[in-house]
């Protein structure tokens, strides 16, 4: 008996190293129930885009929009309400118009800092980051353009 549970679990060990990561392995909570990261969407061309929130005592939501093989990142909060001082504001919508504007262009024309620059007065918080760590969705849609950054493993 206790023979067949090693082969067993040998066995599921083994079935398991095969399997791909997949974009819904992306969802996850980045800070005990209070915030994550959910909605990872492969957007064709090497990049992935996700929602990220935030909910305690205050609430926010933004999005992260990643080019996979150069790591550059494009961070963008759309709205937050009691975050300390600030005003409250919802342009999500708004937000995502411009984004869709711009993933229903040429790529060579979509540049992060022409998406930053459109969304200057819709969005607070824009960031462009060169990030040297690969993320989940990028390991998930493009594990190939991992180039040299550090490997994503997924924390179980």
């Amino acid at each position: 008996m206790r023979r067949l549970a090693i082969i067993s679990a040998a066995a599921t060990l083994i079935a398991t190293e095969g399997v791909a990561l997949t974009l819904a392995d992306c969802k996850r909570v980045t800070h005990p129930s209070h915030g994550g990261e959910i909605r990872h969407m492969d957007l064709g061309e090497g990049r992935v885009i996700w929602l990220d929130w935030w909910s305690q005592e205050g609430t926010a939501k933004g999005f992260s929009l990643v080019e996979c093989e150069s790591g550059k990142m494009l961070k963008f909060r759309t709205a937050e309400t009691n975050m300390g001082r600030r005003s409250d504001f919802d342009r999500t919508d708004d937000a995502i118009a411009v984004l869709e504007r711009h993933q229903s262009g040429a790529r060579v024309f979509a540049t992060f800092e022409r998406i930053a620059a459109d969304l200057e007065f819709i969005a607070r918080d824009i960031a462009i980051t060169t990030e040297t760590t690969e993320n989940c969705a990028c390991a998930a849609a493009y594990p190939a353009l991992r180039g040299d950054k550090t490997e994503f493993t997924l924390a179980g």
